[in-house]
């Protein structure tokens, strides 16, 4: 087979792998139809700062096994090799003369030198029978770890409450664009008609160009709509851990919202601030203040601790014969370790901590205080913005109508131009005072929600 035979079969080998791979690789999904839940589901799972609090959990479980793991059987190994290329000299009183010693005299370098072969093996092992702080420290980690699953739970409800609004906006968007949409055409409609009746000489030209500037204008506001949406959109799929060029499209409808103002007047529950995370969050930091003033007492207590180890050594002073004899010894004990006096250390450190949970339950007083102050202004905002949509609604419709009413007016001749144009502009200040009062009360029951502890 020659190289160009070869370089044939290669190829062919490699364009039917391309295709059985392809065919064995499903296709990845490029686009979603999801409704406000589906929304708050795949955020839980895909939003960075909600996989790294999850995250923290799992470290926290390990940073409890970690404390744990404290209280077990500690043992250690050690080897050690020594070659004295140099061994150092051995010296002290004389004891070899056969007198007395004399302490004043010169030291004498005796007889005997250090071994030049050392190798060394050892076991040792500790074990903890007893100490306050370890028992403090088991209890500690447990709330930390409790501590942090919470910290999720506050980053999962500011996911829910950053994609709700996201996903809110981009239906007032939508509904913006079909309020031009609809303007867009009415004009249109009576541009065409007001530019025929021009051609005929039944109304000026200024008329035709008055309504000119109001279709571009309508135009315009609606490009620069359009592009707005797509940003809303984009700012939907970041605050959801979605890649920005996926496709999303959104189920729900702005009809379905619940817009009840009863949900903002029932104030009946004086104690709903216990519902909120950031609760929760507080009184854990104080558990966490409490025990970290409890492991300062546990200071002022004995720590026992039981221990063990073997030892076993080869000596020589002649590389052949080092490893002929093994000589062992091993041990076993308790170490009792008493505190008596550290110049007031502890006690002062004990009492800084006390200082600290009695600040943390002034936190916690004060944040009480600011639940039922945020609670309140988020009712009062919501049922303002409630009766503003309602009023909006209201004025949007009698916009039309005047609308309507001066169109026909200039179509009989008693009515002016002008008086039409102040109408259309009218209407479009409505359209344009509704969208904003439509995103502002859905922002405000979302923070009604959050106020009062009802988002999970």
């Amino acid at each position: 087979m020659n190289t160009k035979q070869i370089l044939l079969t290669t190829l062919l080998w490699l364009t039917a792998l391309s295709g059985f791979a392809q065919q064995a690789t499903p296709p990845v999904a490029t686009s979603y139809s999801f409704s406000l839940q589906d929304c708050i589901n795949y955020a839980y799972e895909n939003q960075d700062s909600v996989k790294n609090a999850a995250l923290d959990v799992k470290s926290a479980g390990y940073r409890v096994k970690e404390t744990i793991g404290q209280g077990l059987p500690q043992i250690n190994g050690s080897i050690s090799f020594q070659d004295f290329l140099k061994p150092p000299v051995s010296v002290g009183p004389d004891f070899f003369s056969g007198g007395s010693v004399d302490p004043k005299a010169r030291l004498i370098q005796f007889p005997f030198g250090p071994i030049k072969y050392t190798n060394n093996y050892t076991v040792s092992a500790t074990q903890l029978l007893f100490s306050g702080t370890f028992i403090v420290g088991l209890q500690a980690v447990k709330v930390f770890k409790e501590l942090s699953q919470r910290s999720l739970t506050r980053s999962k409800i500011e996911t829910n409450v950053n994609v709700t609004k996201a996903y809110y906006q981009v239906l007032v968007s939508n509904e913006q664009i079909k309020l031009l949409d609809a303007n867009i055409k009415q004009l249109k409609q009576q541009l065409d008609e007001t530019t025929a009746q021009n051609k005929q000489g039944f109304v000026e030209k200024i008329d035709v160009d008055r309504l000119s500037v109001q279709y571009n204008n309508l135009v315009t506001n609606r490009d620069n709509a359009v592009r707005a949406l797509t940003l809303n959109n984009q700012m939907l799929k970041f605050q959801m851990g979605m890649p920005i060029e996926t496709e999303l499209i959104l189920k729900d409808k702005l009809e379905n919202i619940d817009l009840n103002k009863n949900v903002a007047e029932n104030t009946a529950d004086t104690a709903f601030y216990r519902n909120r995370i950031e609760y929760s969050l507080l009184q854990t930091q104080i558990d966490l203040n409490k025990l970290d003033a409890k492991a300062k007492k546990a200071e002022f207590l004995p720590t026992l601790t039981a221990n063990g180890g073997y030892q076993g050594v080869f000596q020589e002073n002649q590389w052949r014969y080092l490893f002929d004899k093994f000589y062992t010894n091993n041990y076993i004990g308790f170490s009792l370790n008493v505190p008596i006096f550290s110049g007031g250390q502890r006690s002062n450190q004990l009492k800084q901590k006390l200082i600290e949970v009695e600040k943390a339950k002034n936190n916690l007083h004060n944040a009480v205080n600011g639940f039922k102050l945020q609670a309140s202004s988020a009712n009062v905002t919501y049922i303002n913005g409630v009766h503003s949509l309602d009023n909006q609604t209201k004025s949007r419709e009698l916009a039309q109508e005047v609308l309507r009413v001066s169109r026909i007016k200039y179509q009989q001749g008693v009515g002016s131009s002008i008086e039409v144009s102040q109408a259309q502009t009218a209407l479009e200040q409505a359209n344009n005072d509704y969208i904003q009062a439509l995103y502002n009360v859905l922002v405000s029951k979302v923070d009604l929600d959050k106020a009062y502890g009802r988002i999970n």
